[in-house]
């Protein structure tokens, strides 16, 4: 085992390149100044409006001036491109958009609006069409999937890893079971670098209700356990990841495990979320040096 100076050490270095996903709205443009300059940022894509508010943002964001650019990942769910040609046509926004990474997962639309029912037939199709893009990420689920058996996922995982170079894990709040599920997919072959989805700063009904809706089901058990949680509610204090990183944190330097960095679930309170992460760094960052 680590000691502590070492294991503050490694957190201090993924809480300092950790970066932020966020919603396309209208008013994120704005909000994004709260992020330090050629940060990444990974921009979801909303099962009701579609892909294009996701290529507009890194389109808008491009625009910017140079002191106010990011580093750009934008999600291109497969159950929202119509077909190969739409995908060329995504593919070239993103080349002129200058991207360099890209997150394929799924998609939680409940009907696919195309030709493509997951990720992998449309990795598969961007081999084949061609691009530049250096990183491709994929989805992954610790604890599982509401409308996926356990054993397929591991399947998905295995035949996406020849087209992707990271994955990214769903929300979850319970570290043994996100250091369980890793071992077992290395065993079983998948050896992709894996950053962990980390909670950012939110308030506690709404990051139960959405973990709910998202299938998050023994994760919420944990978060409903953790101590205090009834009065941090009553208070309405937000929610902060501070617990999830302590589990984790014996495990961060393992390289069989291969945890990079962290993914932070921003819910766009970008604000909030960037304090913690500058001041939680600060913290391990001030330990192993005292």
């Amino acid at each position: 085992m680590m000691n502590s100076n070492n294991s503050h050490q490694v957190l201090a270095r993924l809480l300092d390149q950790a970066y932020m996903e966020v919603f396309p709205t209208k008013t994120i443009l704005d909000r994004l100044i709260h992020i330090p300059r050629h940060s990444y940022v990974s921009i979801t894509c909303s099962p009701v409006k579609g892909l294009e508010p996701t290529l507009k943002l890194v389109e808008q964001l491009r625009a910017l001036p140079e002191e106010r650019q990011l580093k750009l990942i934008p999600h291109i769910s497969a159950r929202m491109i119509q077909d190969k040609g739409h995908l060329r046509e995504i593919l070239a926004r993103l080349e002129a958009a200058r991207v360099e990474s890209v997150f394929i997962p799924g998609g939680d639309a409940p009907e696919p609006v195309g030709e493509y029912d997951c990720a992998l037939d449309v990795l598969r199709d961007m081999a084949e069409i061609g691009h530049d893009i250096e990183d491709i990420g994929i989805a992954s689920h610790p604890e599982g999937h509401p409308q996926v058996d356990d054993q397929k996922l591991l399947r998905f995982l295995q035949d996406k890893q020849q087209f992707a170079t990271y994955m990214v894990t769903q929300m979850c709040f319970d570290p043994q079971a996100i250091v369980d599920w890793l071992k077992g997919i290395r065993k079983a072959g998948v050896s992709l670098p894996a950053w962990i989805g980390l909670p950012g700063v939110a308030n506690m009904s709404k990051l139960i209700s959405l973990s709910l809706r998202i299938g998050v089901g023994q994760s919420v058990k944990v978060l409903k356990k953790q101590k205090g949680l009834l009065r941090k509610m009553i208070s309405a204090k937000p929610y902060q990841p501070d617990d999830l990183l302590a589990g984790l944190e014996p495990y961060l330097a393992d390289p069989e495990i291969n945890i990079p960095g962290f993914h932070l679930f921003s819910f766009n309170d970008i604000e909030r979320t960037e304090r913690w992460r500058v001041e939680t760094f600060e913290k391990f960052n001030r330990n192993q040096h005292g």
